[in-house]
């Protein structure tokens, strides 16, 4: 009996890897995408847009973990249902109790795993995330420069080209500078060969010091444009914010509990209810993925995707209405989790105990004839 258990969390872990890698390749390129386009502005630098998707991994880990269980348990089991496997063996005297009880053992390391990332990795991933946009949100605008691409810098006014840069971001070849004036209709474009930063000791300002190169002054459509050439050309530079910012995801899980605002409150119950998540979809999970071999093997996702998402969605309503003080902190999300609880075990051991029910008073009926 152990062997067919082990085949089963087998099937399962497996389908639900596959599942979560696709999932994770979508959801991370998509917000890889997000941070691409910042750097493309010049908001952040291209140089630590890898360390924040690693950093970001857990968060996207503790959401698409119990999705793919969830996929994972419908597609193996319905495989195994079209493929009449679990008809050979239910008929070796495996039941449907015990096929679930084993389903939710398998679930439990899922659950550990999505609560160790929701209430610890993830907290601590996204502190990193707050340090290094803190970081670049300090930085000078040159040191967001990336060479051969325009870039429309944080200081707003100025789009800036480099042909190429040095290693420690202080050299420049081949330089371009566009500066739009926001009172008057002219442009300044200025070009030199090279250029270099250059610290003031006593202000603490930097400057861009610009050789070999010309300054052209004037309005777009017309011919007056005062053009100066020079060998020395200095442009302040613009510093970055030094106000740091702060981003909720990035509280500590003990900082929540210890926090009296209802919003950090609605966020802790958010990181325990994810873990909550696996168990309950697993009930909901084994029920669903019994399929009618002529139905297909997909016909069940469509209903069962239906009903997740749905739990997802109430889940998200329950946080907001907390956070906004609609709903009492003892009631929290747990009225979503006990709803679809109560949903899943209806699904589960409903039909079998209406049809006992149903043969009792059947008996009854012809006992009393």
């Amino acid at each position: 009996m152990s062997i067919v258990f082990r085949y089963l969390t087998r099937q399962v872990l497996i389908s639900m890897v596959a599942v979560s890698g696709i999932l994770l390749m979508v959801f991370m390129s998509g917000r890889f995408i997000k941070y691409l386009a910042s750097a493309a502005e010049g908001e952040i630098s291209g140089d630590v847009l890898f360390q924040i998707m690693a950093y970001r991994f857990p968060g996207f880990l503790e959401l698409i973990l119990p999705l793919g269980f969830f996929i994972g348990v419908l597609l193996a089991y319905g495989r195994m249902y079209l493929e009449s496997e679990m008809t050979v063996l239910f008929a070796c005297g495996v039941s449907d109790r015990q096929v679930l009880g084993q389903t939710l053992v398998g679930s439990l390391l899922v659950m550990l795993i999505v609560g160790a990332m929701s209430l610890f990795v993830s907290p601590w991933g996204m502190k990193q995330v707050e340090a290094i946009f803190n970081e670049q949100r300090k930085a000078t605008e040159f040191e967001m420069l990336a060479p051969g691409r325009f870039q429309d810098l944080s200081s707003g006014g100025r789009v800036t080209y480099t042909e190429s840069l040095s290693k420690d971001k202080r050299e420049l070849r081949g330089v371009f500078i566009a500066e739009f004036s926001r009172d008057e209709p002219g442009v300044t474009i200025i070009t030199a060969d090279t250029g270099s930063q250059l610290l003031d000791q006593k202000t603490g300002s930097r400057f861009l010091i610009l050789e070999g190169g010309a300054r052209f002054e004037g309005v777009p459509g017309y011919l007056d444009y005062q053009v100066t050439e020079f060998d020395a050309y200095g442009l302040k530079i613009q510093a970055g914010s030094a106000r740091d910012r702060e981003l909720e995801e990035a509280a500590s899980t003990l900082e929540l509990m210890k926090s009296d605002d209802p919003e950090a409150r609605a966020l802790l119950h958010w990181r325990f209810s994810l873990p909550l998540i696996v168990p309950i979809v697993t009930l909901l999970a084994v029920r669903l993925s019994r399929v009618n071999p002529r139905q297909g093997r997909f016909f069940h996702l469509l209903p069962a995707m239906l009903v997740y998402i749905t739990y997802l969605g109430l889940l998200i309503v329950a946080r907001d209405a907390l956070a906004s003080g609609k709903v009492p902190e003892w009631i929290g999300m747990l009225w979503v989790h006990a709803l679809f609880l109560a949903f899943a075990l209806w699904l589960q051991f409903g039909p079998a105990w209406l049809y006992r029910r149903r043969l009792t008073r059947e008996g009854e009926r012809h006992a009393q004839a």
